[in-house]
């Protein structure tokens, strides 16, 4: 042990992160990590299960996976969960944010079966976070839609909101006397573009700028019922808050012409917007960016009417002001340029927001071609939301960055303690009001389409090993640190050992 904290000693010095002022965290901001069920539990037919979209897609089509692995076993944490309740307790964080397995808990996604050996899963979970002093911080959707319901349509189908709202009853039933913050669904964006846009998510569908369309009515939807269920029917006896997490990269002109800047307000209205307008806004709906874009392309595509569907306006006012907080995901930033001439031949969201995405080659690189280290991006986002949206209360959800699983994660440092002191920036020099912020991910898990070629966790997990063995990496001690000086450590932290 005495090696890893001279290794740590190397490792930080050698960060270069320099703050211009030492601010520390305020008294009532909270600290965490997040995982999430089909990433970290296995178990994928075990006590009742049923099979999800993931389950179907890496079963049937193991080479869409790129190192054609699945989550069957992942983690293993269906058994091994109170060794993961260990880690947190040795981290010290203020809360887990994990989510539920919807076909664990309903098998089919309907009410009518509850898979009871899955609920007491969760609660045995629950009761030990807590007797732990560890505060649950509870999903409800993180990207596992039950088959069944797929073969119904899926998120595309308008019924699926409904059965959202039933699953969401049992969740604040059996556990909202413990749970006292809900998150609804984890990254809409994911879920439609990526799910049945793109095809780079399951259930792998290529249409975009249709149904991916169509899922994200069903979402804001699905997400304002369980919002209004909570308020009406539980918000009092339980004495808890509820939110959505949406995932926003920063948009920064690649240059300075005029069409530059319009090109990356356009594309953080259109991927970001698309989600929190409706609900934060003033106006609610649609950002009218996006209406307009979209119906103008729809009219010379020959198309009778948008291929975005449109809300009432008495849907309008049930989504407006459905989330007690926003939960945002946030990796990277993005160099955007113009690209906004009429394309009326191509049907697709990208061309309907009529912008290009590049990267700069001289940021730092990560694992992930789609994530760099450019943490002066934060604070720009964190700014915008608090201009746009009348400052609401922001929980970080996720904030992480992608290695190969090196032990000694110099590179993971260096991308937290950047972030983090633009995080304490953006809470003391640009008034935004940030409550907490949450490390993606306790341990390395199966990273969707990547499978296990991406690390991203605290913990280095072994997964040649049949006892799935955690091992604290440097940045675990790191956030230990962190937390415990409630500051970004400036000079060589003293480490407490793990």
């Amino acid at each position: 042990m005495d090696t890893m904290i001279v290794v740590f000693f190397l490792i930080f010095t050698a960060t270069g992160i320099v703050c211009e002022k030492a601010f520390h965290f305020p008294n009532d901001f909270t600290f965490g990590v997040a995982t999430a069920a089909y990433q970290i539990e296995g178990g994928w037919n075990d006590d009742g299960k049923g099979e999800n979209i993931w389950d179907r897609i890496t079963h049937e089509r193991p080479e869409w996976v790129k190192d054609k692995q699945n989550g069957n076993i992942a983690c293993d944490s269906y058994y091994l969960w109170e060794t993961d309740i260990r880690l947190l307790k040795q981290l010290g964080v203020n809360f887990y944010r994990f989510s539920l397995s919807w076909s664990r808990i309903l098998p089919t996604g309907k009410p009518n079966k509850i898979n009871w050996s899955g609920v007491k899963y969760y609660s045995d979970l629950i009761d030990k976070l807590l007797a732990n002093n560890i505060k649950p911080v509870v999903t409800i959707y993180h990207f596992d839609l039950p088959q069944y319901l797929q073969d119904m349509g899926g998120w595309p189908n308008v019924l699926i909101a409904s059965y959202f709202e039933d699953y969401a009853r049992v969740a604040f039933e059996q556990f909202g006397d413990r749970v006292k913050t809900w998150i609804t669904i984890n990254e809409p964006s994911e879920v439609c573009d990526s799910g049945y846009g793109t095809g780079g998510a399951a259930p792998g569908f290529e249409q975009s700028g249709t149904l991916d369309y169509l899922c994200g009515k069903t979402i804001l939807l699905a997400h304002a019922k369980a919002f209004h269920l909570y308020d009406k029917y539980f918000r009092r006896q339980q004495k808890g808050e509820i939110g959505i997490t949406i995932v926003s990269q920063w948009s920064e002109p690649k240059t300075d012409f005029i069409e530059d800047k319009e090109a990356a307000e356009r594309r953080i209205q259109m991927q970001f917007g698309w989600w929190a307008h409706p609900i934060f806004s003033n106006i609610g709906d649609y950002p009218p960016i996006m209406k307009d874009r979209v119906g103008n392309l729809s009219r010379c595509q020959h198309l009778k009417e948008s291929r975005l569907p449109m809300f009432t306006t008495k849907e309008i006012g049930y989504i407006k002001g459905t989330a007690d907080f926003l939960g945002l995901n946030h990796y990277s930033t993005w160099l955007i340029s113009d690209d906004s001439e009429k394309n009326c031949s191509t049907v697709s969201y990208e061309n309907d927001i009529g912008a290009k995405s590049f990267q700069d080659p001289s940021w730092v690189p990560s694992a992930a071609n789609w994530l760099k280290d450019v943490p002066w991006g934060f604070r720009k986002l964190l700014k915008w939301i608090k201009m746009e949206y009348n400052n609401p209360r922001i929980y970080i959800t996720e904030n992480g960055f992608a290695d190969l699983g090196e032990l000694h994660d110099a590179a993971r440092i260096h991308y937290h303690a950047g972030y983090l002191n633009e995080l304490l920036n953006a809470i003391y020099l640009d008034g935004c009001n940030v409550k907490s912020y949450t490390v993606w991910s306790l341990i390395d898990n199966m990273e969707w389409k990547d499978g296990y070629t991406l690390k991203f966790g605290l913990y280095y997990v072994n997964f040649t090993d049949s006892a799935r063995t955690r091992t604290p990496k440097s940045s675990a001690h790191f956030y230990k640190e962190v937390m415990r000086l409630r500051q970004v450590p400036i000079h060589t932290p003293h480490l407490i050992v793990l």
